[in-house]
């Protein structure tokens, strides 16, 4: 029987904590975000561990409040301006068994008012990865302009993230695939209606996604000498 996780409540709680970001408001409505977030956060992951093994055995599924798969909803307010403490969204990322932090290959859910995406890919990788990715781009051009065409991932997914304005040094400037040689994060997005995430059909709709990327993600696990 297909599962109802997140709620209208679910919904109100992260709009109200936009307008009310500060600890004492936090603080004292903790019990409403077990209830409303955490819990349901919690179970949708465990719930999500056969399906994600289907797809592939080395990302994984971590129930757990610290250091799984629901990342934290306090913000690293260290080194920026915004010293807002809270994250308005919950956001859950599948990493690979691999990596250490966000900065790893993964299969991320996004539920925030008025955006809700499924998100697939590697954000931010490091230089060694980066390198690696772009080199098999050019290695393997034919792999990769699969991945990004399959007809699956093409009807669901849209490539997005950041890219130097710049040729990276030591690749060539006419090559065909220069765009996405130029690319700092190799993510794709699919963005999500805000009622299908209290749909007992969400968990479907999101496996569905994650389904639709297997060529995109295989191409990326392959470059990073990664199983998949």
């Amino acid at each position: 029987m297909a599962n109802q996780y997140f709620t209208a409540e679910s919904m109100a709680f992260l709009r109200q904590l936009k307008k009310n970001n500060n600890r004492d408001w936090f603080n004292e409505r903790k019990d409403v975000y077990e209830e409303v977030i955490r819990t349901p956060a919690l179970q949708f992951i465990t719930d999500m561990s056969g399906d994600l093994a289907k797809i592939s055995p080395h990302f994984l599924a971590h129930p757990k409040k610290v250091g799984g798969s629901l990342m934290r909803i306090h913000r690293d307010v260290r080194f920026g301006k915004d010293k807002r403490p809270y994250k308005t969204n919950i956001g859950i990322q599948f990493r690979h068994e691999q990596g250490k932090d966000v900065h790893a290959p993964g299969f991320y859910v996004h539920i925030e008012p008025d955006e809700c995406f499924v998100g697939v890919g590697i954000w931010r990788p490091d230089s060694s990865a980066l390198g690696k990715i772009r080199d098999a781009i050019i290695d393997r051009d034919k792999y990769w302009l699969a991945a990004i065409n399959d007809k699956r991932f093409i009807n669901k997914f849209e490539l997005a993230g950041d890219s130097l304005v710049n040729v990276p040094r030591g690749y060539p400037k006419d090559h065909a695939l220069i765009n996405d040689l130029k690319r700092k994060d190799f993510i794709a997005i699919t963005a999500m209606e805000e009622l299908s995430i209290s749909s007992a059909r969400f968990k479907k709709m999101v496996v569905d996604r994650f389904a639709a990327a297997d060529a995109y993600m295989q191409f990326l696990c392959q470059a990073l000498m990664l199983r998949y």
